[in-house]
């Protein structure tokens, strides 16, 4: 029997889904009956409705130890999804308590109950920190500087609570490998996928299309990693399946600038791209303002000084190692965001 954790959300919800299509035996674990329901609208959205019902539903949390004893009953292997996304400073206590604390205690079970293998879904915010370019002495060219699986975590760079959370986390499985527990970490780039409309297109990585759909006027230059969700639960089941252990790869299917990413997108939505360049003192000053708002007005943070740094950072990522490892190929961003657009 197979157990996921954070069913209900983009990563959980298409894995189920995913492992229902090739007829595998999974529980997952909910929080509330209306989080359910989110599963199931995109098990219609992809017109997979008959397979819910194979889902063995679990009321359970994982910072809830009573209920993970029930989850975990007659579980062989473990797909970890479950976190907490934010890079609001405020929520440095949250961020640790679900993303530490919940991993160490789903690692714990895993080495109590004797899991064969655990799955755990990172992020690339949790890899090490490069300078965005090398430069070439002998003919003056800056080269952009590629993060692998190899790069170490500087922690005297400043890193948001986010990414130490996730840092903490990967920190765990380590500690459950050295007691005997099989593990393989993925760390995505930032995961796009086609969401149901009842769904909140307002949070998480879907919150870039609504901005576009809804006439977005600023781009910038930074760049990143990103991957399609299908690819990431696709990654994560083949190397459960496989006899990959004790290592973490990257998933990351191309390296674009958000200038580069938000005009694609404009253009399967048939909507009008982004035209202005925001300037670094523009997001300087625009996640000051909001900082002063959110605490005026008590309202959430929409820019954050994390975020708006990462706007414009270049950073670049290898998935070479799957890809050689798995003989795995990514779907084009561009594939990806058609797809979404046509279920928008």
């Amino acid at each position: 029997m197979i157990l996921v954790t954070g069913a209900t959300g983009l990563v959980g919800s298409h894995l189920v889904l995913h492992l229902a299509e090739k007829g595998r035996n999974v529980s997952a674990i909910y929080r509330n009956q209306a989080s359910i329901g989110k599963t199931e609208a995109l098990f219609k959205m992809y017109d997979k409705e008959h397979l819910f019902a194979n889902i063995n539903w679990i009321p359970a949390d994982i910072n809830d130890i009573p209920s993970l004893e029930i989850a975990f009953e007659h579980i062989e292997y473990v797909y970890h999804c479950a976190a907490k996304i934010s890079f609001d400073p405020r929520d440095e206590e949250k961020l640790r308590k679900i993303n530490i604390e919940g991993t160490a205690n789903i690692v714990n079970f895993c080495l109590a109950k004797n899991v064969k293998k655990l799955c755990f879904v990172s992020s690339i915010a949790a890899l090490g920190d490069l300078p965005e370019y090398n430069f070439n002495q002998e003919n003056g060219e800056l080269t952009p500087k590629i993060t692998d699986e190899e790069t170490d975590w500087n922690p005297e760079k400043p890193h948001s609570d986010y990414a130490i959370s996730k840092y903490g986390s990967e920190m765990e499985l380590w500690r459950g490998q050295q007691e005997g527990l099989e593990v393989v970490i993925v760390n995505p780039g930032i995961i796009l996928g086609a969401i149901p409309k009842s769904w909140n297109r307002n949070e998480g990585s879907f919150k870039i299309i609504t901005k576009v759909a809804g006439g977005l006027q600023f781009y910038t230059n930074g760049t990143t990693g990103f991957v399609g969700v299908l690819d990431v639960v696709k990654c994560m089941t083949q190397l459960m399946d496989s006899d990959k252990k004790g290592n973490r790869y990257i998933l990351v299917s191309e390296n674009l600038s958000y200038k580069n990413l938000t005009t694609l997108i404009a253009a399967n939505l048939n909507v009008t791209p982004p035209k202005k360049e925001a300037k670094r003192w523009m997001t300087k000053l625009a996640w000051r303002w909001d900082w002063l708002a959110t605490n005026l007005f008590l309202q959430e943070r929409n820019l954050t000084k994390a975020v708006a740094k990462s706007l414009h950072t270049k950073d670049f990522y290898s998935s070479a190692k799957i890809e050689k490892e798995l003989n795995f190929t990514f779907e084009p961003i561009e594939n990806v965001i058609s797809n979404i657009a046509e279920k928008y």
